[in-house]
């Protein structure tokens, strides 16, 4: 997808995103994808590897697209030391789409099948996404 059409609903952890940008760098690839929703862009998971992307400039990148809201295959949980009670899907979606982002760790998604392992060379996520 078009890194310009992703929408964050959490910060990110700096010291993480420098420790995961140098492996990226060393793998000249990303070899896993985000999780995405189709409807409005927003970021389910891979912040940290979409902060990379800004960072290296590249223009798109490899996403796993779902119907957020509908699929009842996607658990959302909250991590353990967030600061909130609770959280539901419409959350996460009014964040990405207003950009008052969450903190950190704040949720976490849980599928029914892990997003598959890839490697898609850094050389490629510096072209358009195909078909934009």
């Amino acid at each position: 997808m078009p890194v310009e059409v992703l929408k964050p609903h959490e910060q990110v952890i700096q010291k993480k995103v420098d420790q995961l940008e140098r492996m990226t760098i060393r793998w000249d690839a990303y070899t896993k994808p985000l999780l995405v929703d189709g409807a409005t862009g927003t970021i389910l998971d891979g912040h940290h590897r979409f902060e990379i992307a800004r960072r290296l400039d590249l223009q798109c990148l490899p996403c796993v697209v779902v119907d957020y809201l509908d699929d009842d295959s996607i658990t959302l949980l909250l991590w353990p030391n967030s600061d909130r009670e609770g959280i539901t899907k419409d959350d996460v979606i009014q964040a990405g789409l207003s950009g008052d982002l969450m903190p950190p760790k704040t949720s976490r998604h849980l599928l029914s099948d892990d997003l598959p392992p890839i490697s898609v060379p850094l050389s490629r996520l510096m072209d358009p996404a195909i078909g934009s």
